[in-house]
């Protein structure tokens, strides 16, 4: 099993380990529930060095990664990046990713731990057919990333890089020094939070995660992680994403910007335009409950669906979740019910949008 720059780190704090991805990786410290509280009213950091990373570079790299997603990457700007998909050829995703652009015919991709040797495959795969092929560096191994996280994450660690990092947009991304070790920040996160993900090199991973512990940053797993991106309403692939799902019933049609022809395109523009079956919709139990993965959604007492998430929500105190339901129901307001271990839970469909308005 792979191990991050960190593992001593989390075996020093009494970390559960759990296998994620063929990774070790912490489950949680001490309390999920604590910790994702942290990083709702404080602040609080994650080891998600085992995410992939990896730099595109070349003469033709943007018209590579031009062919890859459907979001158009012609108003990025160095220093800036963005949330998209890649798309195979029947307009399902096989990862979603955050692109940055460094600099002119340089970018980062950030995706996922799971899929990182499916997506570096398709990479390279794509990269054959341009000449002169942009070159692809898997700078993984040699990185480590952790994210901070919450309303007193930039604070500081500003007052940690001695940096104006509030300047930084969301979004955006900054070079940053730390004891002598270059650290790319990016202005990014999983949680619903503000926050940064920072990128440095392994041999000062530690050092670093010491340094934000000792600020007070609250070391959170990847249970808390779980709940808070849940609560956010955001995407986990081989949940609300997966190769046959498409971008427009998963609700990601606003990525959908780009003019060419992409990989995938004439199905996704096709969905775009008529709509599809299904879509995903967030859902919350209106009486006690925890809702999980593959529980049937049904509506008027027929079946009309299945979560492929769900969680005890701290922050709403109630039981929240997502899945994908027949359009013909998927509106805001509509009453349903959860079947949880064969008991049904009355609940309502809502947008993913849980935490608006707290």
């Amino acid at each position: 099993m792979k191990t991050t720059p960190l593992h001593a780190a989390h075996r020093a704090l009494n970390a559960k380990l759990v296998d994620f991805a063929g990774w070790e990786m912490p489950i949680q410290y001490k309390s999920i529930l604590e910790e994702a509280k942290s990083v709702r009213h404080t602040w609080g950091i994650f080891d998600v060095s085992h995410m992939a990373r990896a730099h595109f570079r070349g003469a033709s790299v943007l018209n590579y990664l031009t062919r890859l997603v459907p979001t158009d990457l012609t108003t990025l700007q160095d220093g800036q990046s963005l949330y998209t998909v890649l798309t195979n050829e029947a307009g399902g995703v096989i990862d979603d990713i955050i692109i940055y652009r460094v600099e002119a015919n340089h970018y980062l991709i950030v995706f996922n731990a799971a899929n990182r040797e499916k997506d570096l495959a398709w990479f390279h795969k794509q990269a054959s057919v341009f000449s002169p092929a942009p070159d692809i560096l898997d700078e993984t191994d040699q990185t480590v990333m952790i994210a901070a996280q919450g309303p007193l994450a930039v604070e500081q660690l500003e007052r940690l890089f001695q940096a104006d990092l509030q300047a930084v947009p969301r979004f955006g991304a900054v070079d940053l020094n730390w004891q002598g070790s270059a650290v790319f920040a990016g202005r990014t996160g999983y949680t619903g939070e503000d926050g940064f993900e920072l990128i440095a090199p392994a041999r000062a991973g530690q050092l670093l995660w010491d340094a934000l512990v000792q600020a007070g940053a609250m070391p959170c797993g990847l249970g808390a992680r779980d709940v808070l991106r849940v609560e956010a309403g955001l995407h986990l692939y081989g949940h609300e994403l997966n190769d046959e799902i498409n971008p427009i019933e998963a609700g990601l049609g606003w990525l959908v910007t780009s003019e060419a022809d992409y990989i995938g395109s004439s199905p996704i523009r096709e969905w775009k335009a008529q709509g599809t079956p299904r879509k995903l919709m967030g859902v919350v139990l209106l009486e006690r409950g925890v809702p999980r993965e593959g529980y049937p959604v049904l509506v008027g007492g027929s079946p009309v669906g299945a979560l492929t998430s769900g969680v005890f929500s701290p922050t709403l105190e109630k039981g929240i979740g997502m899945g994908f339901v027949q359009a013909a129901v998927a509106k805001t307001g509509t009453g349903c019910e959860v079947d949880i271990r064969g008991k049904l839970f009355a609940a309502t469909l809502t947008t993913r949008r849980f935490l608006k308005g707290r």
